[in-house]
């Protein structure tokens, strides 16, 4: 079952709260009976379905006894369940966006990435994503819990019944070294293997195609079964999740000029070959 809100707030609190009862090996009904709740309703805040009280949210993190960095973020997340856009600035530990951005991959049954500059985090190979983290103004322990998680996030283009991918990537992300040659080659081949499945597809945007609104920056577009479409768009130690209709609109019109302005698949995957040689 899929949560009915479309908020990315609450999205990112109900899949937090199932995280940490998962992580402190409670069964859900354990955990209800604990706390005299319904698990029937204990469920419902872990789908989404309904939003719990922020009481009862502080009840829960107290009984786990969750440690206070993250009691923090899951408690603003309560704050944020009912705005069509939330901005997500200074992350502490795994931000609360990372778990928004998660629980948007899990539920999509599409996703969009453009991406002018890197190759977007669900295609990167782990040498290459531990390249960029590492380069961040961030701790060791920080990079290791960040690409443990980048790399949880690609199981969904995978097993049964994969989300469809449509990743545009500018022509200077692959140009661009990250790390060092071998990492960046094996990188790209790497896209390669991913772009000949049935779910994935990869076009290159030419270098120089010269100015479009693409260049503004990178963002992702989530298109869910029932819900509306959100869209994340993500800067340095910012980031912001677009709800409203009228501006994921703007950004689906984007999509078609980036695609008007891409090359075919077969010709991006015989850049992508030439790019690694």
């Amino acid at each position: 079952m899929k949560p009915t809100s479309s908020s990315p707030g609450c999205r990112a609190l109900s899949a937090s709260l199932r995280e940490v009862r998962e992580a402190r090996k409670f069964g859900l009904r354990e955990l209800a009976r604990a706390l005299e709740v319904d698990p029937r309703l204990l469920s419902q805040w872990e789908l989404g379905v309904r939003v719990p009280p922020i009481e009862e949210v502080a009840r829960i993190l107290g009984y786990l006894r969750v440690d206070r960095v993250v009691t923090n973020r899951i408690l603003a997340l309560v704050q944020h369940v009912k705005e069509p856009n939330w901005l997500d600035s200074n992350p502490a530990d795994l931000p609360a966006a990372l778990t928004g951005v998660m629980q948007c991959e899990r539920t999509a049954s599409r996703i969009t990435n453009w991406s002018p500059l890197i190759i977007p985090g669900l295609l990167q190979t782990p040498d290459y994503a531990r390249a960029l983290l590492a380069a961040s103004d961030i701790t060791v322990e920080e990079v290791d819990a960040r690409l443990v998680a980048r790399l949880k996030r690609q199981r969904i283009l995978s097993g049964y019944d994969p989300v469809r991918l449509k990743a545009i990537i500018s022509e200077q992300a692959i140009r661009e070294v990250v790390g060092d040659p071998d990492i960046m080659s094996d990188q790209i081949d790497h896209l390669l293997r991913l772009a000949v499945t049935s779910n994935i597809s990869v076009r290159v945007v030419p270098a120089d195609v010269g100015y479009h609104p693409g260049k503004a920056g990178v963002f992702t577009l989530y298109d869910f079964p029932a819900d509306p479409s959100i869209v994340y768009i993500e800067h340095h130690h910012a980031s912001a999740f677009i709800n409203e209709l009228e501006a994921t609109a703007s950004y689906q019109k984007l999509v078609k000029l980036l695609q008007g302005k891409a090359f075919t698949e077969e010709a991006s995957q015989a850049l992508l070959r030439e790019a690694a040689r």
